[in-house]
This record gives structure tokens, sequence and C-alpha cells, in this order.
């Protein structure tokens, strides 16, 4: 089907202010937090959202069946750019892209020779998730120094058209692919991956491997996202479906992000 200009337009608008804002929060609160953030429901929920809009309701909740999967994917892709993104600048990013991007179609060819459904899907991410957290236990806590002046808005206006176009890819696909692959495009880091680029090029490598670092952390928001969509877009439409889906989220985040406190809190108080 056509897709209406206006609706270009929102997707043009939204992917651009989430990447500016995540970049905010990386330079001026921590690496921590956008690592968190970068693990909401954002990007992905973009694309489900305009998947659902543009060709049906039911294929979007049949795809982000698959997409609890993909976001193993997705994390390989951030072990890939981290073992190969080590140099910082340009060449560093680069090299980080490319061994991300293998990362990510090897794990989603592997995954979308399976047949999931909501239960087991979320199981592989769940046991992603706490390897993947264990692997990086050990990586620093670098933040990102802010520099004089607050942030380089032209060059953050030229990164966020990375997200942008992104979007645009991972809709326009999802009219030519299986659900399955729909799925694996929607759990692409839409925003996270424009963050890691901004972050390597201003600050050097160690800042985006903190990112990656909480990544993982950050996903459970966008399992329970995801979970709840693909229940409800069918079911109660694309508004309340994602409406509902985002207070799912918020109250998952809400609450990980306490726990997290206390923890840290009885650590200390130990030490």
């Amino acid at each position: 089907m056509d897709v209406p200009l206006s609706w270009q337009l929102a997707k043009l608008a939204i992917s651009i202010g989430i990447v500016l804002g995540l970049s905010l929060v990386a330079e001026r609160v921590s690496t921590r937090i956008a690592g968190l953030l970068a693990g909401y429901p954002l990007g992905t929920a973009i694309a489900l959202f305009f998947i659902g809009l543009e060709i049906a309701p039911a294929f979007a909740a049949e795809s982000a069946v698959f997409s609890l999967a993909g976001f193993t994917a997705t994390m390989a892709l951030g072990c890939g750019y981290l073992l190969c993104g080590r140099r910082d600048g340009l060449r560093g990013v680069l090299g980080g892209t490319i061994g991300a991007l293998v990362a990510w179609w090897l794990a989603s060819l592997i995954l979308t020779r399976f047949e999931f459904d909501r239960l087991s899907g979320t199981l592989v991410t769940l046991v992603a998730i706490f390897g993947f957290t264990w692997l990086y236990r050990r990586i620093p806590e670098i933040r990102a120094t802010p520099r004089p002046g607050g942030a380089r808005w032209p060059a953050l206006l030229m990164r966020a058209g990375l997200a942008t176009a992104i979007v645009f890819i991972v809709t326009a696909l999802a009219h030519v692919v299986p659900a399955s692959w729909a799925g694996m495009l929607a759990a692409f880091p839409i925003s996270m991956y424009p963050l890691l680029v901004i972050l390597h090029l201003t600050h050097g490598a160690a800042p985006a491997a903190t990112v990656i670092k909480h990544y993982p952390a950050g996903l459970g928001s966008l399992l329970s996202y995801t979970l709840c969509v693909s229940l409800t877009y069918a079911t109660l439409g694309l508004l309340w479906g994602t409406l509902l889906g985002f207070a799912v989220a918020t109250l998952w985040l809400l609450g990980w992000m306490k726990l997290q406190s206390w923890y840290g809190a009885r650590q200390a108080a130990k030490a």
C-alpha cells in the first residue's frame, strides 16, 4: 500500500527526537542511564507501530512474537561492536559497525530457523540477558565528559538521520518479508546504534562500551512492551495496545531501577 506523507513525516520527527534525547542523557546525566534507556521500547515501538499502521495490526502482533527472540540478536550486535570497535575515532566506529552487523545477521539467521511462541521467544532472550550481563561484568564504568558549549547540534542532527534511515528501511522491508524477519528487523537497535556512533565519535570507545554493558539490563522493559503489544495489537488496536505496552514497560523499568538502587546501597553498607 502507498504510505501517506504524514506517516512518513511522523516517523522522521519521532526518530530524530529519540536519538537526540538519548545523546543528551548520555552526555549530561550518565552513560549508565543512557544504556538502560536504550533498552526502553523506543525504536522497536516506532517500528512495530508503523508496521501495524502500514500493513495490519495482526501482522505487527505476529512480528512482535519474533521480536521477543530477536532481542538476542540485538545483544549479539552489541557484542560484535564491542569486540571490533575498540579504537577511538572513525576507524573504531567503522570496525565496530562491521562487527556488529555481522554478529546481528548471523544471530538472526539462526533464530529465524526456529518457530517461536511468546514463551520460548521470551525465555531465549532472558537467557541471553543473563549471559551477556555476566560477560560484561568487568567492563569499566566510563562517563562521557560534557564538552564546552554543550552538544554539537549539526553533528547530532546528521547522526540522528541514521536512526531515521533505519526506521524507514525496517518498515519498508516489513512489506516484503515474512513476519519472522519483520520481527527481527523491528528488534534491531534503532535508537541504541546511533547512540553508540555519537558517543564513540565524540568521546571515544570507552563510554560506548559502558552503554553496551548496561543495554541487556534495560531490555526487560523492552521485553515487557513487546510481549504486551503481541497480545493487544490485534484485539485492542494500535493506540491502546501501544499505550498499555508503554505503561507495562515503565512499571518494569522503575521497579528494576529501584531494585538496583537497593542492591547498590546494600553493597555499600557491607563495604
